[in-house]
């Protein structure tokens, strides 16, 4: 199975913001035992690629890095184990980068004209970010009707009050949200926390049908 069909399946990708690498390890167990094994990891911190290592490491959950903005940090996102990358906008140069790493590249796409240049670089698939700001499941309902081949992962502002909205979308292949890994509860350890907000996100993801095109 493919990186893009496990994201698929996932249906909910949890984006984590780590700023200490020793709470990797416990945050993608926290994951795993609530029944998600997948993260995307932002580079935003220094901790990220160490955070990306241990994840990676496990083998039992699927790592994305994500706020990738050069060609660079894909080399160091790859490098660390990353399997996907993820940026807020569209750049060339990470998704060649990406592409010859054969990693999958997810860049942020929110107009039609940013969506048509992604798929004019091959790409099948693209954050839809920041949804919440950018018209939320009605932009992508709007914008999927000329880009019929594109699919999307709308993240920014997803919600569990709005989950359904989107993943009742056929375009929409997976949410990208945070609100299961609260940078509250990681902080401080709470990692029981994070499963049993991980397993409620879970059960409220299940509860969408799996809408047909």
């Amino acid at each position: 199975m493919d990186v893009l069909t496990r994201l698929g399946a996932a249906r909910l990708v949890p984006v984590v913001v780590l700023h200490d690498a020793t709470q990797a390890d416990p945050l993608a167990a926290a994951l795993v035992a609530g029944g998600l094994p997948v993260a995307e990891v932002t580079f935003r911190t220094a901790a990220a690629e160490d955070s990306i290592r241990a994840m990676a490491g496990r083998g039992d959950i699927l790592v994305g890095a994500g706020t990738v903005l050069t060609a660079a940090q894909v080399d160091r996102a790859v490098a660390a184990g990353a399997a996907y990358v993820i940026s807020p906008g569209l750049s060339r140069a990470v998704v060649e980068r990406c592409a010859e790493h054969g990693v999958l590249a997810l860049p942020g796409a929110v107009t039609a004209t940013e969506i048509q240049a992604a798929l004019e670089m091959g790409l099948s698939t693209v954050k839809f970010f920041p949804a919440g700001t950018s018209g939320g499941a009605r932009a992508i309902r709007a914008l999927a009707a000329p880009f019929a081949q594109a699919r999307f992962i709308p993240t920014g502002g997803v919600s569990p009050e709005n989950l359904d909205d989107y993943l009742a979308l056929p375009s929409v292949v997976a949410v990208g949200g945070s609100w299961m890994v609260p940078n509250d509860l990681v902080a401080s350890g709470d990692f029981e926390g994070v499963t049993r907000l991980t397993a409620e996100a879970v059960a409220l993801t299940a509860a969408v049908p799996v809408p047909t095109a």
